[in-house]
């Protein structure tokens, strides 16, 4: 019975996800003449209107740990890449948040211009040092006007219990932006696989860790990056497996092997 209403909520929220969204992105095209922060509260209002859909049809939930160390104004968050819904929880969690994403996704008609909008950071992958100067000036930009800037140090999406090698604009971000980086880790994917139908019932995790020590050499930050991200991920794995055993289908196959997939809905380094 717990079966068949997960997969009957899951229907019920993907048709909610798309047809929604299409509403709302259509409206939104009258907000791109007007100020930033009107789009900014019109994908806010978006953002929560996913959170109520998924809460309500499916039963997801989230619970947030580690606020005490969310900053209050600029900061970087250094994110585990896990599900398409950290794509937008950030909304949920700060008021005007800037996510760092490909370059190609500004491309995209319509979504790329919202996007712009908002004021989001885009990247070249393969732009070089110009690249990384660009993304580090903006980024500096975005701290200086006291926004939290989000990032994906893995570039693309993992499933729980996987991890890909961090790309380094993450480190020159550290040297570079005199701000704090705070790593976060999540559990998502438990509960909202990437290419799955089925959204499952139960309570996502997201916990804001310590931030990492100033001053440190590029490999020492890294490495201590990587670590406190992936350890609290893999114990946020477990917690949440344990809690809601049907999420165990969602885990990486052992040893971690993955294969990472790069769409539409991915925010990147």
């Amino acid at each position: 019975m717990r079966t068949i209403r997960s997969i009957i909520g899951s229907g019920l929220y993907n048709i909610v996800f798309i047809g929604w969204t299409a509403v709302a992105v259509t409206m939104m095209i009258v907000l791109l003449p007007f100020p930033r922060m009107g789009m900014q509260r019109a994908v806010k209002a978006w953002a929560w209107s996913q959170h109520w859909a998924l809460k309500v049809l499916v039963g997801l939930d989230f619970e947030v740990r580690g606020r005490e160390n969310i900053v209050n104004g600029g900061a970087i968050y250094a994110a585990k890449h896990q599900s398409a819904w950290d794509t937008f929880v950030f909304y949920l969690l700060f008021d005007d948040p800037s996510y760092i994403m490909k370059k190609e996704l500004m491309r995209i008609p319509v979504w790329g211009w919202m996007a712009r909008k908002c004021a989001a950071i885009s990247v070249d992958r393969s732009g070089g040092g110009a690249a990384l100067k660009a993304l580090v000036r903006d980024t500096r930009q975005r701290l200086a006007d006291a926004r939290p800037v989000i990032i994906f140090p893995e570039g693309t999406r993992t499933r729980p219990g996987s991890r890909l090698p961090y790309h380094p604009g993450i480190a020159a971000l550290y040297s570079q932006c005199d701000a704090p980086v705070m790593p976060v880790a999540l559990n998502s994917g438990l509960f909202w696989g990437r290419r799955s139908y089925r959204k499952l019932p139960g309570r996502i995790i997201i916990e804001f860790l310590p931030p990492i020590p100033a001053d440190l050499k590029r490999r020492e930050f890294m490495a201590r990056l990587e670590h406190d991200i992936e350890d609290a991920a893999v114990r946020l794995m477990l917690e949440g497996a344990e809690a809601f055993p049907e999420t165990q289908a969602n885990l990486a196959p052992a040893g971690g092997a993955d294969e990472a997939t790069d769409d539409a809905k991915n925010v990147v380094d």
